[in-house]
């Protein structure tokens, strides 16, 4: 269709001078983590053997190929990404952001927005990843002029050429990034809505009339700056790892969403698809239509054998590590994270139970993880020490810490204050149990709380263990910052955990009703 429309435009322009529409094809990826290697179906590691049996999806492989192919069926296109390209397995560990960088410029994108996890390691290793990329990198609704090393090199927005035409890329990143990441204290975050607003009224000043916000925001947000601005065409979204589709009944929405006349699409998460979205535009810049369909990178994608030797020689340094096999499990351990961020799930009783049972000998009675930090399953059979690693990938020390009952009962409330959204300061617990009212309002939600056994006294002080993300703040955690005896150097969450599987296997998972909702 995308062919025919063009003929018949360009053949208008010959006869007459009448204006042409304008067609693209939007190729996008989000939250791709690290993955370079194909994934199994839980999201994490995938070994050659089912990779060879055509098990596996994604990988950077088969992204390559799948870019190529989707790039032959249109006449004019651009590739994108929603960002968090950072952090999920030891890639990224071992590379930061270099192999990113590298892949990226390999495959020929055209723009990104800057994800949370971006800052993860602070603006240094954001910075070190833009000077190696041959494309803009974008962040509209955060002040940065108070960083030295972005100041002059991370815009709001960026002007592309293509197919004739100018289009106008904006990049937006979640408001809470200071809650969720570590990008330092002289960048500020602000609005999404007014932050896009202000530069689709730039852009357009600029005579673009084709805008494209590039946002890692959640769908949820998306819809929300889409309703609250003018101009915006179509937002490429991220950070909720939403699959959008016209075809595969576990969509959350169609692909794409409406809303008024933008077009927002998303792809889930880790390379397993490639969004391809065509859109035709009528001369003044309207959306005169908007269809396609994300491409799953499985089997049917053949892998290109460049890729796959560039990735494999990357991978060298990391083989000693990931292939220690530290435990055995008979049944998948879940960590998926629409279960982990809603309800009690079997890896967040591990983790939890893992961090408290290597700390219960100090008068530590509470274990806290945040389900954000819950990054894959590990499926059934040898666990080895990359499995774990690509579970817990952020290198999140233990800390060990006192509150009083009535602090620990409003961090509860702020765990479960977004769990409608999804959000990754869900709890997981050890050594406790509560119960809470989805529908209830926020700051009041949790019940039914105890603590060994006994009911919450809000007076007492209990002893908790968590990760130093979350007893430093993150995820909206605020109220640990200030805990009396914080010790926050204690070993990888990671180790912890494989050291428990191991001295429990073959680890059985389970879940024992610790969290009830009402």
């Amino acid at each position: 269709m995308i062919r025919f429309l063009s003929s018949v435009a360009a053949l208008g322009l010959m006869a007459g001078g009448a204006a042409a529409d304008y067609t693209l094809t939007i190729l996008h990826t989000n939250d791709f983590h690290a993955r370079f290697e194909p994934i199994s179906k839980y999201d994490g590691p995938c070994s050659a053997e089912d990779n060879a049996e055509g098990k596996c999806f994604g990988g950077s492989a088969r992204l390559m190929t799948a870019i190529t192919e989707a790039r032959a069926r249109s006449t004019n296109s651009i590739l994108v990404d929603g960002g968090d390209q950072f952090q999920g397995t030891l890639f990224y560990t071992y590379y930061k952001g270099a192999l990113a960088a590298e892949m990226m410029n390999q495959m020929g994108y055209d723009g990104m927005t800057v994800g949370n996890h971006e800052f993860d390691d602070g603006p240094e290793v954001l910075k070190g990843f833009m000077d190696a990329v041959e494309f803009p990198v974008l962040m509209s609704n955060a002040d940065v002029s108070g960083e030295p090393l972005l100041a002059d090199s991370l815009a709001k927005s960026a002007v592309i050429e293509r197919g004739g035409e100018k289009l106008g890329l904006i990049g937006l990143t979640p408001e809470d990034t200071d809650e969720l990441a570590s990008p330092g204290d002289n960048i500020t975050f602000s609005d999404p809505v007014a932050a896009v607003q202000a530069e689709v009224d730039k852009l357009t000043a600029q005579g673009v009339n084709k805008i494209i916000v590039l946002s890692h925001s959640s769908y949820g947000v998306d819809q929300k700056v889409a309703e609250g601005t003018t101009g915006v065409d179509v937002i490429v979204g991220g950070h909720s790892n939403t699959l959008l589709s016209n075809t595969n009944e576990r969509a959350e929405g169609p692909y794409p969403t409406m809303v008024g006349n933008t077009a927002i699409v998303q792809a889930y998460a880790y390379g397993k698809f490639l969004g391809e979205l065509n859109v035709t535009f009528d001369d003044a810049g309207n959306i005169t239509e908007a269809k396609g369909e994300p491409v799953v990178l499985d089997a049917a994608v053949t892998e290109d054998e460049g890729t796959i030797a560039r990735i494999t020689e990357a991978a060298g340094p990391l083989e000693e590590i990931r292939n220690k096999v530290v435990a055995q499990t008979d049944e998948v351990i879940g960590g998926d994270r629409d279960v982990c961020r809603a309800m009690e799930c079997t890896m967040g009783n591990l983790i939890a139970d893992a961090m408290l049972d290597r700390v219960a000998n100090q008068g530590i009675q509470v274990a806290f993880q945040n389900s954000g930090g819950i990054r894959a399953s590990i499926d059934a059979g040898e666990v080895t020490m990359g499995e774990v690693l690509t579970v817990l990938p952020f290198q999140n020390t233990l800390s060990t810490f006192q509150v009083t009952g009535a602090v620990l009962l409003e961090a509860l409330e702020n765990g479960v204050s977004q769990v409608e959204e999804g959000a990754g300061r869900f709890p997981q617990v050890a050594g406790m149990t509560y119960a809470f009212d989805a529908a209830a309002e926020v700051g009041s939600r949790v019940s039914d709380v105890t603590v060994g056994g006994e009911p919450l006294d809000p007076a007492a002080t209990y002893g908790i263990v968590s990760n130093n993300y979350v007893r430093n703040g993150g995820d909206g955690y605020e109220m640990f910052k200030n805990a009396a005896n914080a010790y926050d150097f204690g070993p990888d969450v990671a180790d912890v955990t494989a050291e428990y599987i191991a001295a429990h296997a073959p680890y059985k998972p389970y879940t024992d009703g610790r969290i009830t909702k009402k």
